[in-house]
């Protein structure tokens, strides 16, 4: 399935049928008993204003909610959708009381959990009704599954990090924002009654099925294949085989950008130094902001003199580059770094007689830079050497690591600690869980009351031994194994707990998932499991093994990356 014949370059499909996307449901105003509050007294809003302030209430319990851009943010996109009588007395948030609204909305979701067997049943094949009208189309043949066919609904930006723009008013997708992609001669989707599509496209050299752009990074969204579809596999195995050749020319490129930090060319030493971060530390290349954004987040080739410091000796390292930056999403990069002699020397330069806020590779931009990689490997840009080395950095790791005595628990505690490297390096952080205090008190609880047990069954193990000392009889002799048969399963019981909650500890600041599913070849992971004896479902969900089912197909226990 993976190795079929390929059609013409860049023709992704010849024959593409679908029923467009499915639209979030209107909305449903608030019951008449559920009221907002202006200033102590409650106010009826319009139909618009009332579902906005929905939106906000079903976040109050949430930090984004206590946040002062949100707040702010929230505050001018409500305004704006106001009527003008609303806009004359609804003047300061800090008067606006959403509680009862919130609450209506809390009930609501503990009711539907509620729900008795029956009814949760007859929510799942409606559900399963719309993801078989909605969810697959027809690709050259065969029936292919939609990936996201629902359009998100109307709701607040969030963002990653502290990201400008958070609370803005995320406005509803009408199918006339809505730009269809099929075949000419397949039966074009209906739009919604009353509605037309934007535009309808007849475009085989891409493989979406439907686009529009959202109001708030001004960026295209897409309706795609499933990660599991045949045309999806293929791209991403490409992704790892274009990786996996940059192994035999890493070396080569290495040489060659340590040679260039003596360049006579300027030019020619910044970019140097600037592959060696993307080497070394696995950076983005920068400049790939999205369009309309405001958060001022840079990468490697758009580093200013400010997101650096020079310490020719910090900690007991000599040349130690101190980062400090926003990455993508409004991540925070901060990190201190012992850097080759000339490296060190080479910064030293750039920054002399510069502002804090001018570029530190001011001869250098991403166009430049992924045009000597190009140069240098067919396919080769930054985020190929991001996903060479986070593969490398789990292959090499895994070897280290793993102990064939170890228990699946013990070997599934050195993945995701090899797992952690990467995500490491990739500065894959996340904000440590709301729930996570709460849930390490129940595992902790757990784990006092299986030491409890395992001391219990210690005495029991010294009472029988004591028994079958005194009588020598077949009967306590058995006894005694089984005394010892419960004591080490309580044994392992308690040891596979500690292995969790060491895990759950190590992972509370690291986000596993990004690199797992978009960095890390997946048959570096399935050829451990085969050869540890490590079940693969331990690793990668049902999805993530539809995703990699290429991987699973390929891969045998001894792959090399």
């Amino acid at each position: 399935r993976w190795e079929e014949e390929k059609a013409a370059d860049g023709v992704k499909w010849t024959q593409l049928e679908h029923r467009g996307p499915y639209f979030a449901p209107l909305y449903e105003p608030l019951p008449e008993g559920v009221r907002f509050y202006y200033d102590g007294n409650p106010l009826k809003l319009s139909l618009a204003t009332e579902e906005i302030a929905t939106f906000y209430a079903k976040m109050l319990n949430h930090e984004y909610t206590t946040k002062e851009i949100f707040q702010k943010n929230f505050f001018h996109d409500w305004r704006k959708e106001m009527t003008s009588e609303e806009q004359e007395i609804i003047q300061d948030l800090d008067k606006c009381d959403f509680s009862e609204i919130h609450k209506y909305f809390v009930d609501q979701s503990e009711a539907r959990k509620a729900l008795p067997k029956e009814e949760k049943q007859k929510l799942k094949e409606e559900a399963d009704k719309i993801q078989e009208e909605y969810g697959y189309c027809i690709l050259d043949g065969h029936r292919e599954k939609i990936g996201n066919f629902k359009t998100e609904p109307p709701g607040l930006f969030r963002g990653r990090g502290n990201h400008p723009k958070m609370g803005m008013l995320k406005k509803r997708i009408m199918p006339e924002d809505v730009v269809i992609n099929c075949s000419r001669d397949s039966k074009i989707p209906e739009p919604p009654e009353g509605h037309k599509w934007k535009e309808v496209r007849f475009d085989n050299t891409v493989t979406w099925l439907a686009s529009w752009t959202e109001n708030i990074q001004n960026t295209l969204k897409y309706i795609m294949l499933n990660p599991s579809s045949k045309l999806k596999g293929e791209k991403d195995w490409q992704k790892y085989e274009v990786a996996r050749r940059l192994k035999d020319v890493v070396h080569k490129i290495r040489a060659q950008y340590r040679a260039d930090w003596k360049s006579k060319e300027m030019k020619k030493r910044q970019r140097a130094v600037a592959l060696y971060f993307i080497d070394k530390l696995a950076l983005r290349a920068g400049n790939e902001k999205e369009e309309g954004e405001t958060a001022d987040t840079v990468g490697c080739c758009s580093l200013r003199v400010e997101h650096i410091k020079l310490h020719p000796e910090l900690d007991g390292q000599e040349h130690v580059v101190e980062f400090d930056f926003l990455g993508k999403d409004s991540i925070r990069y901060y990190n201190k770094v012992s850097v080759e002699k000339l490296v060190f020397k080479n910064l030293q330069r750039f920054v002399k007689n510069k502002d804090p806020t001018d570029d530190l590779f001011d001869k250098l931009n991403t166009n430049f830079l992924n045009k000597h990689l190009q140069n240098l490997m067919d396919g080769l840009t930054a985020k190929v050497f991001r996903t060479y080395n986070a593969s490398i950095t789990l292959q090499e790791q895994l070897k280290a690591l793993t102990n064939p005595e170890d228990n699946i628990g013990g070997k599934l505690l050195s993945y995701n600690r090899a797992n952690r490297a990467v995500a490491v390096l990739c500065n894959h952080q996340r904000t440590v869980p709301k729930t996570f205090a709460k849930s390490m008190e129940i595992l902790q609880a757990k784990i006092d009351a299986k030491k409890k047990q395992v001391e219990e069954a210690q005495q029991e193990v010294k009472k029988a031994e004591d028994e079958f000392e005194d009588t020598k009889d077949a009967k306590a002799e058995v006894n005694v194994e089984k005394k010892k048969k419960l004591l080490k399963r309580l044994e392992e019981q308690l040891a596979r707990l500690e292995v969790q909650a060491t895990d759950k500890e190590e992972n509370k600041q690291i986000a596993l998932g990004t690199s797992k599913l978009n960095y890390l070849d997946p048959r570096i992971s399935i050829a451990w499991c085969k050869k540890f004896g490590v079940p693969i479902e331990k690793i990668y969900n049902k999805t993530q093994r539809e995703k990699f089912a290429w991987a699973i197909a390929m891969a045998n226990e001894d792959f090399e990356f």
